[in-house]
């Protein structure tokens, strides 16, 4: 695994996977595309097939509709299937004259196996390939009671495993048949049964065939098989009884089900459907070329792409060795070696480059470390020195005031705020940082000498929620903020005002809200304010600024040196409307905890 952490084991990770992805992505699209050619080409193709054999059953329905019609239009067959014979040579010169005019019939089509003529009166005229055999009781028969039924239409009666009235044919039939009609009388003379063989159904089904594991069925309207060209193994995709339903003539149904591709035509002749079930395995015939040579250009492909990214790598990873190695001494904290490499322009570059950042990176180091501590040391000094002595005058004021009223018990309650004020502000041993909870404390002392300042003129709230008390933040940041709110803000209303301080978290921040109801502020010293707190800590401040007291530059100035330029106070006012001050601080994730 280390050698892979090199320059040359990653440059050549990086060649190669970069060409067998590439490769594999177009070796994917290519075969998508193909397969939805074959796919699209194989639909067509069906679609094409199941239509021709639709068009092909209709041609053979047809003519076997005409020989039954031309049995009823022989006007000598009619008259002489109604002639009595009084038997012996007249029955059977009327006989043979009948069979005569059948076996004409007969070897008009090759397909024909028998024809057969049952009479009203009962008399059987028969012409068949049987040679002796004996006739079936047709009487009662299913197929026999539905000829008799029918009103001269064509009844196509379904394939047979033998004949039906011949018992020397056993092997599979297509029956169909209709009532015969004298037609200048339209009175019915009997029923005409056709035999053809099987085997010319079956030939015109395998027209529908997609390959050698097709199967082509025929189906009734009611959804009763009458034939198929396989019969039905195991694993083949197998059809409900009633599908498809209806179909338009001249519609051709192609879906995808259990594993195979099904199309489906309605025969409009004898209102059969066709249906052709191609498994999918016998589908993917075609795309196995395809599929082989793919196989064997990616394997072409991954070796040429393995030594094309070998020697990219090396040609590459020399001259970076070199320099890595003068790297991790200058990591050490040696800045006196040179990296010496001729190879590539931008290589020589940034080699170049590199000396000479090493030679002075040490100098330059410790100068900026040295200027960086003491600027912002400095400033931070300057920042913490600036206290407004405003509120301590006003308090010392009150207890003078409060002392000659001798209010003792308010007295000693100032005072003592008073006292653990002073004592939190001048206590600078922890640096410059303290826990929101101490802020917020001290914040109460300095609130409580205002409101007895001003006497019930202002009311206070403070909700912050428990889980940001030991925040860490700068000391003395929110005083100066409360200072300016009340002295600007709440001091000159005639009424009641009120201020309220709040936290919330936004955008991964902790912010301080201090909210007042007071006079506010117009848009022109809004601006000039924000501007204020735009400058460096040791810029120069407008004339509005210092009038609103230095504590929110203050404030704004330490948190920018503390945490960075993406913190600090934010300012909204309305004139009559009141002031919002945001105080932004970062969380920090796992020490928030009291």
């Amino acid at each position: 695994m280390t050698r892979f952490q090199s320059i040359h084991g990653r440059l050549f990770l990086i060649f190669l996977f970069s060409l067998l992805g590439l490769l594999l992505i177009v070796s994917f699209v290519y075969y998508q595309r193909a397969t939805e050619q074959v796919r699209d080409k194989v639909g067509d193709v069906a679609e094409k097939n199941i239509s021709q054999t639709v068009g092909l059953f209709d041609l053979m329905l047809k003519g076997y509709d005409s020989v039954t019609k031309s049995l009823n239009s022989n006007n000598e067959l009619m008259r002489l299937l109604q002639t009595e014979s009084a038997g012996g040579v007249e029955a059977v010169n009327l006989e043979r004259r009948i069979t005569d005019i059948l076996g004409a019939i007969f070897y008009s089509r090759n397909d024909i196996i028998g024809i057969h003529v049952v009479t009203n009166s009962g008399r059987v005229y028969s012409f068949d390939l049987s040679i002796g055999g004996a006739m079936h009781n047709y009487s009662g028969q299913t197929w026999f009671e539905e000829l008799k039924k029918s009103t001269g239409e064509m009844k196509w009666l379904g394939v047979y495993p033998e004949s039906l009235m011949s018992t020397g044919i056993d092997r599979p039939v297509f029956a169909f048949g209709r009532q015969l009609y004298e037609l200048s009388t339209l009175k019915s003379v009997g029923v005409v049964l056709i035999e053809t063989d099987a085997e010319a159904i079956v030939s015109a089904l395998r027209n529908a065939s997609l390959g050698p594991g097709s199967n082509v069925i025929l189906r009734e309207s009611g959804g009763k098989e009458i034939i198929r060209t396989q019969p039905e193994e195991d694993g083949m995709a197998s059809l409900p009884d009633g599908w498809p339903g209806p179909l338009k003539v001249g519609e051709v149904l192609v879906r995808e089900h259990a594993g195979a591709m099904v199309t489906a035509a309605r025969i409009s002749t004898a209102d059969w459907t066709v249906i052709g079930v191609t498994p999918n395995r016998e589908l993917n015939l075609e795309l196995k070329q395809t599929q082989q040579f793919l196989l064997t250009v990616i394997l072409v492909l991954v070796i040429a792409a393995t030594v094309l990214a070998t020697l990219v790598s090396r040609s590459f990873s020399s001259p970076f060795k070199r320099l890595i190695q003068q790297m991790k001494q200058v990591e050490l904290g040696n800045f006196k070696g040179e990296v010496r490499v001729h190879s590539y322009h931008e290589l020589n570059v940034l080699v170049g480059s590199f000396n000479r950042m090493v030679r002075q990176m040490d100098d330059l180091i410790e100068r900026i470390k040295l200027a960086s501590i003491s600027e912002k040391n400095a400033q931070l000094q300057a920042l913490q020195s600036q206290v407004n002595p405003h509120f301590l005058f006003n308090t010392l004021d009150m207890i003078y005031w409060m002392l000659d009223e001798r209010e003792n018990d308010r007295l000693g309650k100032i005072i003592l705020s008073l006292s653990r004020i002073l004592r939190f502000s001048s206590d600078w041993e922890e640096a410059s940082r303290t826990t929101l909870r101490a802020e917020l404390e001290q914040l109460e002392h300095y609130l409580t000498i205002i409101e007895t300042r001003l006497k019930g003129r202002v009311r206070t709230s403070i909700e912050v929620d428990e889980r940001w008390l030991g925040t860490k933040v700068p000391k003395l940041i929110l005083q100066p903020v409360i200072e300016n709110a009340v002295k600007y803000g709440l001091e000159p209303l005639n009424r009641e005002g009120a201020l309220r301080v709040c936290s919330r978290e936004s955008d991964g921040r902790l912010e301080i809200v201090i909210q007042d109801d007071g006079v506010g502020m117009d848009e022109e010293t809004l601006r000039r304010i924000r501007e204020s707190l735009k400058d460096s800590p040791s810029g120069e401040r407008d004339g509005q600024a210092e009038r609103r007291g230095i504590g929110l530059l203050n404030v704004h100035h330490r948190i920018r040196l503390m945490f960075g330029e993406a913190y600090g106070l934010g300012i909204e006012s309305e004139p009559d409307r009141g002031t919002t001050v945001v105080v932004s601080f970062p969380i920090e994730r796992g020490g928030n905890a009291s």
